[in-house]
């Protein structure tokens, strides 16, 4: 199974801490902290399994037109004025713990920029995460550009971008990942957009479902 890049050091970090705590429990095993240390032990070790599966990055199949950036659930398509796109379609994807966690571009594309802001780690799903750390990533692609932003959530504290700006990717290509959460918004330019191809509560695969078809 491929993990995230990016992420190893959680899990040995999780797993080395799990056998410290096996070797404890065996060393101080006729006292009363052997049991308690033994608890300690098995939560790390579950806590490694959950990291290797959390991080998982399985290889995907590209769909067609605009694809996924992430995978999860729609939970808002707006058509918005944005102050780099323009007249755009936002289209917002909340990622649940149990989804990859791996995000793609949704075109083929150069990176133009990459901005990483602080801000509050608020639930995702409320209004208020506008303020939200997050990285905004815009990308040139042949609908002009587009933008892509990474928001991380009350679980996720960290953003790993796995790009540059100048790099040159292809649709579906990793573009980075929110350890531990959490939602992804995308603006396209509205007037490149010949059909959306989803709808609010569509769950949805990075790089396999495609979201909009383009004008031709």
């Amino acid at each position: 199974m491929k993990l995230a890049k990016g992420c190893k050091s959680w899990i040995l970090s999780a797993f080395f801490a799990g056998v410290l705590f096996l070797i404890l429990s065996i060393l101080f095993k006729d006292t009363a902290f052997a049991a308690v240390l033994f608890l300690i032990c098995v939560c790390l070790f579950l806590l490694t399994v959950f990291f290797l599966v959390f991080f998982r990055d399985p290889e995907r199949i590209i769909g067609n037109d605009v694809v996924a950036c992430a995978d999860g659930k729609i939970r808002e398509i707006s058509y918005v004025k944005d102050k780099d796109i323009g007249e755009s379609i936002k289209i917002s994807t909340f990622m649940f713990i149990q989804n990859v966690h791996v995000n793609r571009l949704p075109l083929t594309g150069t990176v133009k920029s990459v901005e990483h802001i602080d801000g509050f780690h608020l639930p995702a799903f409320k209004k208020e995460s506008e303020k939200n750390e997050r990285a905004t990533i815009i990308a040139d692609t042949k609908i002009g550009e587009i933008k892509i932003v990474l928001i991380a959530g009350t679980l996720a504290r960290r953003i790993v971008p796995y790009i540059k700006i100048g790099d040159k990717l292809k649709k579906g290509q990793r573009i980075g990942i929110i350890r531990l959460g959490s939602r992804v918004d995308v603006y396209l330019p509205k007037n490149k957009i010949k059909k959306i191809c989803i709808k609010v509560g569509s769950r949805l695969k990075a790089g396999v479902d495609t979201i909009a078809e383009i004008n031709a």
